[in-house]
């Protein structure tokens, strides 16, 4: 792993600094795989497991936080979120972030790894742009009763337990991360954000994964994805809640390995070992 590096780049009329890392980044000829952290998370929040996911697959590997998060710019503190801004990580800040990298998209299409509002936004990303495919933990693609429920809680447990420093481990701005989090999924104008439309669109293999004891959401979110994308690959995973690679890093981890075997290209330099 490289250390933790900053590119510049506009975004929503200013300029904003994303924290990222390479990940395998002398192994040049192989396949890249971009990981989008969750409505809470950072590059720090992913821990080992980005680093556990590219050896077992032999791909590079780039993590980064988005604005908002972790060492990222923070959000300005009268800044509100709007029903698109999933749409907006996907469509606008995910290609200027690989513009400001220098990844070729169009020689050299990347693999997504998103979970939960990562998912969300690489299912986005990959209906309009290419991608060699998608592997998506517990992603939403419409609002759910259980999902307001928890994320209400939440807003509850950071008004009064130690949450907030217990996130601020992971966030330089802690207020930044969650609030631009929690006020936009608990908008009563979010209710009817829907994403399976955009969805049906995704020419790209795509695996989805989700835990039986997911909190913030059913099966039936992975489910529609099948439905929408017949070819889709379906994981339920027992004794497991909302973020799969911490509860059950082996099986997620073996699944994507599958995965990509499946589904690696000939055109590619080089495939996964």
């Amino acid at each position: 792993m490289t250390g933790t590096r900053f590119a510049e780049l506009a975004w929503q009329g200013r300029t904003v600094r994303i924290e990222h890392q390479w990940l395998r980044v002398d192994d040049a000829a192989a396949p890249l795989m971009v990981f989008l952290h969750e409505g809470l998370g950072s590059v720090a929040m992913w821990k080992d497991f980005p680093q556990r996911l590219c050896d077992a697959l032999g791909v590079r590997g780039l993590v980064f936080s988005r604005p908002g998060y972790g060492r990222s710019t923070p959000r300005a503190a009268d800044e509100r979120w709007a029903p698109d801004f999933m749409h907006r990580q996907a469509h606008e800040l995910l290609p200027a972030l690989f513009d400001a990298l220098r990844i070729d998209t169009a020689g050299s299409p990347p693999w997504l790894f998103g979970h939960s509002d990562g998912g969300s936004i690489a299912l986005l990303h990959a209906a309009r742009h290419r991608t060699a495919g998608a592997i998506v933990l517990a992603p939403h693609l419409f609002v759910e009763d259980l999902s307001i429920t928890s994320i209400e809680g939440a807003r509850q447990a950071w008004l009064t337990t130690d949450l907030p420093q217990r996130l601020g481990r992971y966030h330089d701005d802690a207020d930044s991360a969650f609030w631009g989090w929690n006020r936009i999924w608990l908008d009563p104008a979010f209710r009817g954000w829907n994403i399976e439309h955009e969805v049906a669109q995704i020419t790209a293999p795509v695996l989805a994964i989700q835990g039986i004891d997911d909190e913030y959401g059913t099966l039936e979110q992975v489910r529609s994805i099948r439905r929408l994308l017949p070819a889709t690959q379906l994981l339920a995973l027992p004794d497991c809640g909302h973020s799969p690679h911490r509860d059950q890093p082996a099986a997620v981890i073996a699944a994507a390995r599958g995965f990509l075997q499946d589904h690696h290209r000939p055109h590619d330099t080089r495939g996964p070992r």
